[in-house]
């Protein structure tokens, strides 16, 4: 069944006036007098437009039709099929092959996934330009503003999925109030406990697709750690303070990528792990002066020293 509404082709807000107007548009159309080639089909269509005519015309009737239009058109005994996206096999690294743009890699995965579940709510939408303002969940080349916006709307989604038909009773057929009222109360509380499943369902898979982003940038930066200390004997840019220089310009620059803005708790995080670790002997200094003395011993340079052999034979 349609919407009266979409079959008049007016907003839910229309006045009587376009209504009128709007009915007697298409009850010209498909009057069967004028339509004589396909009288059968014409004469279908100018019915329903009669109905949603007589139904949003009538203030009383428009009024408990807007109560209750979610459970005729969606309701358990409509046509309506609930085809909602299984998002529990997104929540692996299997799903994807790499962290590139291709069709099967992460960003275009789950691009697509949370696509998906934006067309889905836009049929609940009032407004349909609610649905454009969605943000996208973007790709590696990203910048901070646009990841930022996505993660700001999704880890706060709800759902716009009304659940009526999961409604246990049918309220259409409920003419005593106080019996209406109790079932009415039923309905709601299986409808709300839905939206809450999905609504958590959401948001940890945005959650876990947050934590590969940054799992992603830690990664980047381990990797530029090494290819700084892979180099012969230290000159002067491999000293601790240029280093770290160097890799706190690359963690800023790493930071706006992948969409999050360190804070200066977490900068201070970040040297402590990644800055006053070595890569030669994996081990972590607590202080600048411990890393910087570690650096000169010959067991560091030992290490240092089968570290880049071992890279330039791969």
């Amino acid at each position: 069944m349609r919407c009266h509404y979409e079959v008049l082709d007016v907003s839910r807000n229309a006045n009587v006036s376009e209504i009128k107007i709007a009915y007697r548009k298409l009850a010209l159309k498909w009057h069967p007098d004028k339509n004589l080639e396909n009288s059968q089909y014409s004469k279908e269509q100018f019915q329903i437009v009669q109905q949603a005519y007589e139904i949003l015309s009538d203030r009383h009737e428009r009024t408990w039709y807007d109560s209750h239009r979610e459970q005729i058109l969606y309701g358990s005994n409509s046509e309506f099929q609930d085809n909602s996206l299984d998002v529990f096999q997104y929540f692996t690294s299997t799903c994807f092959k790499g962290y590139g743009d291709d069709e099967n890699d992460f960003y275009a995965i789950y691009r697509n996934v949370f696509e998906s579940i934006a067309k889905e709510d836009m049929t609940f939408m009032d407004e349909k330009e609610e649905f454009c303002a969605v943000p996208s969940f973007g790709n590696s080349k990203s910048d901070y503003e646009k990841v930022s916006e996505f993660y700001s709307y999704w880890l706060n989604y709800m759902t716009k999925k009304s659940y009526v038909w999961l409604d246990p009773h049918n309220i259409r057929k409920a003419r005593d109030r106080k019996y209406l009222k109790s079932v009415e109360k039923e309905n709601k509380k299986v409808r709300q406990k839905a939206k809450k499943e999905r609504n958590e369902e959401i948001r940890n898979l945005v959650a876990f697709s947050k934590n590969k982003r940054e799992a992603l940038r830690k990664q980047k930066i381990v990797e530029r750690q090494a290819k700084l200390f892979t180099f012969g004997a230290q000159p002067e840019w491999a000293k601790f303070d240029n280093v770290k220089s160097e890799l706190q310009k690359i963690d800023r620059n790493l930071a706006e990528q992948f969409g999050e803005e360190l804070s200066n708790s977490e900068c201070e995080e970040e040297d402590d792990f990644n800055y006053l670790y070595c890569v030669a002997c994996s081990k972590i200094y607590k202080t600048p002066k411990s890393f910087e003395n570690h650096e000169f011993s010959k067991h560091h340079k030992r290490n240092l020293k089968i570290l880049k052999e071992t890279m330039l034979e791969d």
